[in-house]
């Protein structure tokens, strides 16, 4: 991963739209993330087949239970001004109406109602402190972190009621057991089927 740092200390009140305006033209490899992390630009591989094949899994099932009116992306950023934070996630449930009311390459992260993380080997810390404490701030009510890299072996933890940029802990467990999702998903999330790098 390569990171671009941009200085915030001569900045004039217009750092956020020269962060972005940097993200925008950053020339990366096609098929690699650009995302904005604490002020920072940084440029992710693509992800790995395994990655690739839990995000399909969880999209499938989150497809069987959300409003017509909602959508599922992969590739959707979500912008956390506050943190200097633009994020690619994984995958973003978030009505239409949000993408329709922004022009551009983004949404405030505020307007999903579930963010889904599945961690990388050179992005587990990102996603496991920087983007949760980012998604906490942005209220964003559901935070689903797949972790295939946690020390212990590869665990999923389903994270609400963000307070600032902390989250509550409301199930955790490894892969193979089941993850239930609170209204408005009300559904049992089968990780059975997730490949173990």
């Amino acid at each position: 991963m390569s990171a671009l740092t941009v200085d915030h200390s001569t900045a004039s009140g217009h750092e956020w739209d020269d962060l972005v305006r940097i993200w925008q033209e950053t020339d990366a490899p096609e098929g690699c993330k650009v995302e904005i992390i604490e002020g920072i630009v940084t440029v992710a591989p693509p992800p790995s087949n395994d990655h690739n094949d839990i995000a399909d899994l969880v999209q499938r099932s989150l497809y069987e239970v959300i409003p017509r009116e909602w959508g599922i992306y992969q590739t959707l950023g979500t912008a956390v001004p506050s943190r200097d934070g633009l994020y690619i996630p994984d995958i973003a449930v978030a009505p239409r109406t949000a993408l329709r009311a922004n022009e551009g390459n983004f949404i405030p992260a505020s307007a999903a109602e579930l963010i889904v993380e599945i961690t990388s080997r050179s992005n587990a810390t990102h996603d496991r402190i920087k983007k949760a404490a980012g998604y906490a701030q942005a209220d964003v009510p559901l935070y689903l972190l797949i972790d295939s890299w946690a020390p212990g072996g590869p665990t999923i933890t389903l994270y609400g009621e963000p307070q600032r940029e902390v989250y509550r802990v409301l199930c955790a467990g490894k892969f193979g057991d089941a993850m239930a999702l609170p209204q408005p998903f009300g559904f049992t999330l089968d990780t059975s089927e997730f490949p173990i790098p």
